[in-house]
């Protein structure tokens, strides 16, 4: 797997963004939280941010909140790029917003609209090449936007048929990063049945289920967990036994030695080597 040089990170969904009603979604304060570094990461205060919420069916109701929320992070430079489709994705203005933007985050809707409006454009090659060649340069996503991010992507699939061959519906996505395949809302939701099925379909990814409010910062072929939550990560390689090839669709699959870790605020994972780096059990807890 060849070291990008930039960072990629991946969000649960429901990420706190200041103004959120409801307790069950916030942490107690938004300077602590996934988006802070979101801009951290992407250079600080002055970084340029470029917000996509082309998956979302309310794009301009999800744009006023991240406007909102980087604001009351003391962000002055974000702009909201709606692409609608890939004629959108061809204008010259938005191919030099992509250029300049120090970072560019993907909203949370339907991840397949991100794949067939965006997928083989230019500002597609522009964020893979920019992924690949510059440091500090972040892609940011939250739910599907996290989705899209895999080549192997999960485009839907019922929780309630869990374990079913044919449950997960994989397509197509943004290929930033082959080596995973992203599941997002993954507690709240009980998705380990979908994630399951895409890894035992492609023993040789890494399957990550995030949970909501907890996101990754991934760089330097390894990543460190962030949020109020937990990231289930699931490892095919030494699966010893995997049915999914010879089943029909419909009927429950059998896996074996299929290997889990469960991490939270903190804990490292290098995707490369496939080893954990877990906080001591007597770390002060954060």
């Amino acid at each position: 797997m060849q070291k990008a040089k930039g960072t990629l990170i991946p969000i649960g969904g429901n990420e706190d963004k200041g103004i959120e009603d409801n307790e069950q979604y916030t942490l107690e304060f938004i300077e602590e939280g996934i988006l802070f570094h979101v801009v951290k990461e992407s250079g600080g205060n002055n970084a340029k941010i470029v917000v996509i919420p082309t998956a979302s069916s309310i794009p301009k109701e999800v744009g006023a909140n991240y406007l909102e929320a980087f604001s009351t992070l003391g962000c002055n430079d974000v702009t909201v790029l709606d692409i609608r489709s890939k004629s959108d994705a061809e204008e010259p203005e938005t191919i030099e917003l992509i250029k300049s933007a120090n970072c560019v985050m993907f909203s949370g809707g339907d991840q397949s609209k991100i794949t067939n409006k965006i997928g083989d454009t230019k500002i597609h090659k522009i964020l893979q090449e920019r992924y690949q060649k510059e440091e500090g340069f972040v892609i940011a996503g939250t739910s599907a936007g996290a989705m899209a991010m895999a080549k192997h992507m999960i485009a839907g699939g019922s929780a309630s048929e869990s374990f079913i061959k044919g449950a997960v519906k994989m397509y197509k996505g943004l290929g930033l990063i082959p080596s995973l395949i992203i599941d997002t809302h993954f507690i709240k939701r009980g998705r380990f049945g979908r994630i399951s099925e895409a890894v035992a379909q492609f023993p040789k990814r890494i399957g990550l289920g995030l949970a909501e409010d907890t996101g990754l910062i991934i760089k330097n072929n390894s990543f460190e967990v962030i949020g109020s939550g937990m990231v289930i990560v699931f490892d095919g390689r030494k699966i010893k036994h995997n049915n999914h090839g010879i089943l029909q669709k419909g009927t429950p699959m059998s896996l074996t030695n299929l290997k889990m870790h469960i991490l939270s605020n903190g804990d490292r994972f290098n995707i490369k080597k496939k080893k954990v780096d877990v906080l001591p059990i007597e770390a002060p807890f954060i």
